[in-house]
C-alpha cells in the first residue's frame, strides 16, 4: 500500500482536491462576489439592522445574518420577517432594504483576507479575473469602484447585465465574451451550489470558496465542485 494511497484515503473529498492535478490552460478567473471575492455581509447585515430597528422588529445575530448574504434582499428581508408576508408589504420591505444598503455600500466591505494578494498575483501573470455576480449593477459598480477593483476587472457581470442570472449560463458566456476566453480557458470561483451550477453550465471547471457564506450543515461536497479552496490564496497552487 502506497505511502499517497494512505494519506488521501483518510482525507475529506475537499482536502484531498487540493491535491489534484492543478488546472490547465487557464487564462481566466472569474469570481462570484459576495462571499468569494469581497466581504460584503458587515454592510448587508448592518442595512438589515437599521430596517428591522425603523420596523420595531428584533435584530438578528450576524452569525444567522452572514449565511444568507449571498441569497440577496429578498432572503434578508425573509429571514428578519418571515416568510408569509404579503407580497406588497414583502416588497415595501426590500425596496427599504436595498435604499439602505446603496446608502451605505462600502462603510466596512473590503477584499476577503489574501484577495488583493491573489488579484495581483494573477495580473502579474497576465491571468485576466472578472465578477459574475447576481447582484444588480446599481450596486455592483459603485461597490466595486469604491475598492479600486473596476479598472482592474476585465469584466463585471451583474444579474441586469443578460436576461438570464445563475445558475443559468448566460452571464458565464457573456463573461467570456468581455474577456475575449472561451468556457473552457475559465475557472469559476464562488460559494453557493448555483456558482457551481453555472460554471458547470457552462463548461468553465469550479471552484467552491469555503471561506465564503455557506450556511452550518451545508455539505459542499455534495454540489459537485471541481475543487474547494479554505483560503483565496489557494487558487494559485490549482493554476
Amino acid at each position: 500500500m502506497s505511502i499517497i494511497w494512505c494519506i488521501t484515503a483518510v482525507l475529506p473529498n475537499s482536502l484531498y482536491q487540493m491535491m489534484a492535478a492543478p488546472l490547465q490552460k487557464i487564462n481566466t478567473v472569474l469570481f462570484d462576489l459576495d462571499g468569494t471575492l469581497i466581504d460584503t455581509a458587515p454592510d448587508m447585515a448592518a442595512a438589515l439592522e437599521i430596517l428591522c430597528d425603523e420596523e420595531q422588529q428584533a435584530r438578528l445575530p450576524f452569525s444567522e445574518v452572514r449565511p444568507v448574504v449571498s441569497d440577496g434582499s429578498i432572503a434578508l428581508v425573509k429571514l428578519a420577517f418571515g416568510n408569509e408576508l404579503d407580497t406588497a408589504t414583502g416588497e415595501r420591505l426590500k425596496t427599504r432594504y436595498l435604499q439602505i444598503y446603496q446608502d451605505n455600500l462600502a462603510t466596512h466591505s473590503q477584499l476577503f483576507d489574501e484577495m488583493n494578494d491573489l488579484l495581483t498575483q494573477l495580473e502579474q501573470s497576465n491571468i485576466k479575473w472578472g465578477v459574475v455576480t447576481n447582484k444588480p449593477g446599481w450596486l455592483t459598480e459603485p461597490l466595486m469602484a469604491s475598492l479600486g477593483l473596476d479598472q482592474r476587472a476585465a469584466c463585471i457581470v451583474s444579474s441586469d447585465s443578460t436576461t438570464h442570472r445563475k445558475p443559468h449560463p448566460e452571464p458565464m458566456y457573456y463573461a467570456c465574451e468581455l474577456t475575449g476566453s472561451i468556457p473552457e480557458e475559465c475557472v469559476y470561483v464562488g460559494d453557493a451550489q448555483r456558482d457551481i451550477e453555472a460554471g458547470h453550465n457552462a463548461g468553465m471547471k469550479t471552484v467552491i470558496a469555503e471561506y465564503g457564506y455557506i450556511g452550518v450543515g451545508e455539505n459542499t461536497d455534495d454540489w459537485n465542485a471541481d475543487y474547494h479552496i479554505q483560503t483565496p490564496s489557494q487558487i494559485l497552487g490549482l493554476l
